[in-house]
């Protein structure tokens, strides 16, 4: 028999934790619409994505390749079966199998647009439905739904950027502490597995308990009045287009007040998860956008006009604040 190689714990893991909070909320709560992570290789992405998995009762870790197809993403029906027994057979793709847990797909950017469109509308709707020559199925598709994308690779159409419900930039430097506290612990994972993950085990058995209350009890939050007030003027504020970042906004307020194990959405929840919101969806307003300035051509002719604006700087586009919340496995409630 195969042995299953072990993972990571997610209770070990150092730094990144706007990361490691944008894993929890969508785990808490898939209808978030997964979380797309920009950042080069060796930041851990996957490493963080299969440690959430085993945080899941479900511990299901699938990896979709590039070159999938649209059958094996979401199954297919048997037609033949059908018109013979009049019984539809359903072949199960890797959204069945990821149901409950999480669905990775590295360098999302080069994934075939009507991929990238499927997979975010049955992470929206939590159900995935096939249909094909008039016979139709449908099943769970609760999943966790985790994308990363380098952008030196090419970029991903804006129009999909906007439906992944959050989003994390990860920097190419880790300051000296938090480097040598990775080197150490992933030294002594790979020198002897199982007694890392016992010493692990107690602290991971917590956060997977802790994990399961918060995906019981994300949905049932109250929000305030002045609360749904302070998304739309935070979504207003970015110049975002539409309403799915308010929405997004206010599931994963609820997922983090859940997460801190409150009986109210309070506005730190929102203050912890609003860039996480708006990173990829704020816009430069149109006040504030340049406009090309015309070119004097009365003096000194055409050639020099045209070597007016050499060297110049293109317009700065629209920050990316950095979050300022504490460690997302630490921090307790208030």
């Amino acid at each position: 028999m195969e042995r299953t190689r072990p993972q990571y714990p997610f209770a070990a893991l150092h730094g990144q934790d706007d990361l490691k909070l944008a894993l929890l909320l969508v785990a808490i709560d898939p209808h978030i619409g997964g979380v797309l992570i920009e950042g080069p290789r060796g930041t851990a992405k996957s490493t963080s994505a299969r440690a959430l998995a085993d945080l899941l009762p479900s511990g299901a870790f699938v990896n979709l390749p590039l070159g999938a197809s649209e059958e094996q993403l979401a199954g297919s029906l048997d037609i033949g079966a059908a018109l013979q027994s009049g019984d539809v057979v359903f072949r199960p793709g890797l959204l069945a199998k990821a149901d409950g847990g999480v669905l990775y797909v590295d360098e999302v950017n080069l994934l075939a647009d009507p991929l990238v469109d499927l997979l975010l509308d049955v992470c929206a709707s939590g159900i995935n439905r096939i249909e094909r020559d008039g016979i139709s199925h449908q099943h769970p598709a609760r999943v966790a739904l985790v994308g990363t994308m380098n952008p030196e690779e090419g970029e991903l159409r804006p129009q999909l950027l906007d439906r992944f419900g959050l989003f994390v930039r990860l920097g190419e430097r880790i300051d000296i502490g938090t480097r040598e506290a990775i080197v150490r612990s992933r030294l002594l994972f790979d020198r002897d597995p199982q007694r890392f993950l016992a010493d692990h085990d107690a602290t991971q058995k917590g956060l997977a308990q802790r994990l399961a209350d918060a995906r019981q009890r994300a949905g049932e939050l109250p929000f305030s009045d002045a609360l749904y007030r302070q998304v739309s003027e935070r979504c207003h504020a970015a110049h975002v287009e539409g309403v799915r970042a308010d929405l997004v906004m206010l599931r994963a307020a609820a997922a983090h007040a859940a997460w801190q194990q409150r009986d109210e959405v309070l506005g730190e929840d929102l203050d912890a998860v609003a860039e996480l919101v708006l990173a990829h969806r704020r816009q430069v307003p149109p006040e504030a956008r340049q406009e090309p300035t015309p070119r004097d051509t009365s003096h000194g002719g055409g050639s020099a006009a045209a070597t007016d604006d050499w060297g110049a700087m293109p317009p700065e586009t629209a920050p990316i604040q950095s979050l300022a919340h504490a460690d997302p496995l630490t921090a307790k409630k208030r």
